[in-house]
């Protein structure tokens, strides 16, 4: 089995732990390979840095189908070009926020998320509501660290730890989601220090994928998630026309 994890930005550092992430639970036989566009955004932190890094992670979707590519993960929380990538592959497609949302609300009554600037709080929300999710999102909160800080700063696993600490009091939920791939290795040690299931998308993303693949599952095409119609695009885009 090929699994394809996408981390929208263009940061390999963080793509390359996003991949060891996943390939830490996915099965014997199955080929975890993480990557970047080409082009796009070095971080994605609002609606204008979620737009422009579709078209480079839509190109990176049409280049698993060319490579037989089985299933694959959008690795970003906001989820973008979540639907554009359906319409695209052949196999199932997962979001982080998705995976980890549904996985959450299985280990108990509410989860709170933990996410990295306030200003991405309404996306989460959004998303939440999108999923069905808004009986088990009791709360969703900003540790203020950028994205790509995550790595830089040497007190940011101590201040994401004490704001789920924070967010666990505040909505007395009974787990954590960590709302950004570039969290996906701080889990365990959350866990550990809280005392509480901590959910990462990327993991829970990749073991869905798998199983969906194991089913022999795919998304439905008879309406809305068929293939786009083939017409021409212009500029920048020109590539893209199917």
């Amino acid at each position: 089995m090929h699994i394809k994890i996408v981390n929208p930005n263009t940061t390999r550092a963080m793509t390359d732990k996003i991949g060891d992430c996943a390939r830490s639970v996915a099965g014997p036989g199955t080929l975890v390979e993480a990557v970047s566009p080409q082009m796009g955004p070095a971080s994605i932190e609002s609606h204008y840095d979620e737009a422009l890094s579709v078209p480079g992670l839509l190109e990176e979707i049409a280049r698993g189908e060319e490579a037989g590519v089985d299933g694959y993960v959008i690795a970003c929380f906001g989820d973008p070009g979540l639907d554009a990538a359906r319409e695209l592959a052949s196999g199932p497609v997962l979001g982080i926020a998705e995976a980890a949302m549904h996985t959450a609300s299985f280990l108990g009554r509410g989860f709170s998320v933990v996410t990295t600037l306030g200003r991405t709080r309404g996306r989460a929300w959004e998303l939440a509501e999108r999923y069905g999710m808004q009986r088990f999102c009791l709360g969703v909160h900003a540790c203020e660290i950028a994205v790509l800080d995550l790595d830089r700063d040497p007190d940011a696993v101590k201040v994401i730890t004490e704001a789920c600490r924070a967010a666990l009091d505040r909505d007395g939920s009974d787990a954590i989601v960590l709302g950004c791939a570039g969290m996906a290795d701080l889990c365990a040690v959350i866990s550990a220090e809280l005392g509480v299931p901590v959910v990462d998308g990327v993991a829970a993303a990749t073991l869905m994928v798998q199983s969906l693949v194991t089913l022999g599952l795919r998304t439905g095409a008879r309406g809305e998630f068929a293939a786009p119609l083939p017409k021409k695009y212009t500029g920048l885009l020109e590539g893209f026309g199917r």
